[in-house]
């Protein structure tokens, strides 16, 4: 049903009429698109992840630190902008069946310790003097630029903490802990001195949201893995390694990040869903009230990847081929082109998903043990106990 006015135009008049409303709606969509793209106001993206723990039993904590070192680099953030803590080396430890190895599945088919890690802080280095001297800025000239988070105003910073911890702490190399208020005292210097524009902190251990409790400091979002009083649970139990492969919370996250593409939609508000107490056991939480933005119009992408760099070009590109073609060294006096493709990339949501295979299966804990016994019983009940030199 047209409008009364449309009736008293001339058709022609109408038609202009409506084009013009057509290019209007079109250019108010445009630009609501384009202010939900500027949105953020950073230009830049930085990530500290930090594993806290030594010792081969906490494996799982290593394992989670890589599992997000891993997902944050495939989304576009390098090893330039990325300050990676390990308490310990995990894929060396002499008790590791498959050196150079560090394993988020119980398949032990998806190595998160690959072979372009690049480890800013390791073993000793990781302390809690080093964590607060990175995110303040406050370190010696001689510190270089790989062990530094040259963030500024415009910088989204990431923050994965992953340990052992309690009400208001957080352990470091079972010898000291960082408390919650002097987290928050550090990342209100950070603000102070212009180091970030947005930060996204998130830590998996026992009664994790304790210590985003006293954060103060504007524009900042927290995640947690339990509540006070709860503990963080680990996950995927490996018979062969002999220890736990990760915890809960971040196993599922590393689940949510693999379905994730650098011009993904997703938003912060389904990352707030990954682990519900169903599969956690724990309760997760989160903080977003010192958050500006609403947390549904904020992109995983602004914190888990990377501002990527335009060039502009007038130039007419063929994209029906996905190949570059490169001017080489002449040979004979002709001209030589190397011809590049992209490789196939590693299934990793199959990976994931799939089943353990038979000759991955391991005797239960104690069977050996167990069936040794039954032997012994077995010849003293036949024997006696004089026949024992026979055996030995």
């Amino acid at each position: 049903i047209w409008p009364q006015c449309f009736k008293t135009l001339p058709s022609s008049e109408t038609a202009v009429f409506i084009t013009i409303l057509f290019i209007n709606n079109l250019a108010a969509q445009t630009c609501e698109h384009a202010g939900q793209f500027f949105s953020s106001g950073h230009t830049n993206n930085w990530a500290v992840l930090v594993c806290t723990s030594r010792f081969w039993f906490n494996y799982r904590h290593v394992a989670n630190t890589l599992s997000v070192y891993r997902s944050v680099k495939r989304l576009g953030i390098p090893d330039s902008h990325i300050v990676l803590m390990l308490a310990d080396d995990m894929a060396c430890n002499h008790r590791n069946p498959k050196p150079a190895t560090v394993f988020s599945h119980k398949n032990m088919e998806l190595n998160v310790y690959g072979d372009d890690v690049e480890v800013d802080y390791r073993g000793y280095e990781v302390t809690v003097e080093n964590f607060l001297r990175v995110l303040t800025g406050r370190l010696p000239p001689s510190t270089p630029r790989s062990k530094r988070l040259l963030s500024d105003d415009r910088s989204n910073i990431l923050i994965y903490l992953t340990g052992h911890g309690g009400n208001g702490f957080l352990k470091f190399q079972d010898s000291e802990e960082i408390s919650n208020v002097e987290l928050a005292d550090a990342f209100e210097q950070m603000w102070q001195k212009r180091r970030y524009n947005e930060l996204l902190f998130i830590i998996d251990t026992c009664q994790g949201a304790s210590m985003y409790e006293r954060f103060y400091s504007p524009n900042i979002m927290a995640l947690a893995s339990s509540q006070v009083g709860e503990d963080s649970l680990s996950h995927q139990p490996d018979l062969a390694i002999g220890v736990h492969l990760m915890d809960r919370y971040t196993f599922y996250l590393l689940e949510f990040l693999e379905d994730i593409h650098p011009s993904s939609k997703t938003n912060m508000n389904d990352l707030f869903k990954v682990c519900p107490r169903s599969l956690c056991v724990s309760t997760p939480g989160h903080r977003t009230d010192l958050f500006l933005r609403n947390p549904e119009s904020v992109l995983i992408t602004d914190f888990f990847g990377s501002v990527r760099k335009v060039e502009i070009t007038t130039e007419v590109l063929n994209l029906t081929h996905p190949i570059q073609r490169v001017e080489g060294s002449s040979v004979n006096g002709e001209s030589h082109r190397e011809v590049y493709s992209y490789v196939d990339q590693l299934p990793v949501s199959e990976i994931i998903h799939q089943k353990p295979k038979q000759k991955d299966w391991h005797p239960p804990d104690g069977f050996i043990l167990g069936l040794w016994t039954l032997i012994l019983l077995v010849f003293f009940k036949t024997y006696g106990i004089k026949h024992l030199k026979h055996i030995f």
